[in-house]
């Protein structure tokens, strides 16, 4: 599920969970725990695995697992989310392909971000689905004033566009990837690591206010995402994906 190695006095976290690193409850787990257990100040990358960073949240398993497995799998979320805002030390994120939804909400946690190949965005309102609060603010403190316009068009961008908004920083070519976020992590990890972690924390102190005022607004991110009508929507939703598939 996460292969951790050590390279260049670097972590370096890879997703490696089905075809495309789907957020199910189980990998949501586990990124959680990782984040977690690994020394909070040391420098990490947190990559994927072929050509999928992350295609964001296993719609297959909300379905199937109904109210109750929503009851766990949205707290779960947030809490992956939050637990790779919140590192102290850095944290970059290496999108050797595909960052969608969930994953586009991964990349947009790491405090600088490296892409290869791919499409990265936000698709849930184009699913159905609203957004939990931490990963509104996670995206808005990433990008600014675009985040509206992410959010709303449901649009996937390529790395060049992606980079024109702020929501990556550098684009590299595949098998340069990984050294290069290694680099970019090295070279964060050169600054004290206190004086690191105060500065991330002011620049993040507002998400994180705005975070803790509307935390009431995910009872009613629950509301809908466990109501007949997200299911039915979701169910068309990979329904229509299926048969595009069919067609090519």
């Amino acid at each position: 599920m996460l292969d951790i190695e050590e390279r260049s006095g670097v972590t370096v976290v890879r997703l490696r969970h089905g075809k495309v690193n789907a957020l199910d409850l189980d990998l949501l787990q586990a990124i959680t725990a990782a984040m977690h257990e690994i020394d909070e100040e040391r420098a990490l990358v947190l990559t994927g695995t072929d050509t999928a960073f992350s295609a964001g949240v296993d719609l297959r398993r909300i379905l199937d697992g109904g109210t109750a497995y929503v009851e766990q799998f949205l707290p779960a979320l947030s809490e992956t989310f939050l637990a790779i805002f919140d590192r102290p030390g850095p944290v970059v994120a290496a999108a050797n392909g595909h960052a969608i939804a969930g994953g586009c909400v991964m990349a947009a946690a790491c405090d600088l971000r490296v892409m290869s190949q791919g499409t990265i965005g936000l698709a849930e309102l184009s699913v159905g689905v609203p957004f939990p609060t931490s990963a509104l603010e996670i995206i808005r403190h990433a990008v600014g004033p675009v985040a509206s316009q992410l959010v709303l068009t449901a649009a996937l961008l390529d790395p060049p566009q992606a980079r024109s908004i702020g929501l990556i920083d550098h684009i590299e070519l595949p098998a340069a990837l990984l050294d290069s976020a290694v680099g970019h992590a090295q070279r964060m990890a050169r600054i004290p690591a206190e004086v690191f972690a105060f500065s991330k924390r002011q620049l993040q102190q507002p998400a994180r206010d705005r975070i803790a005022a509307r935390s009431e607004d995910d009872q009613a991110v629950l509301a809908m995402w466990s109501s007949t009508d997200t299911q039915q929507a979701i169910s068309g939703y990979l329904g229509a994906l299926e048969r595009s598939r069919s067609a090519r």
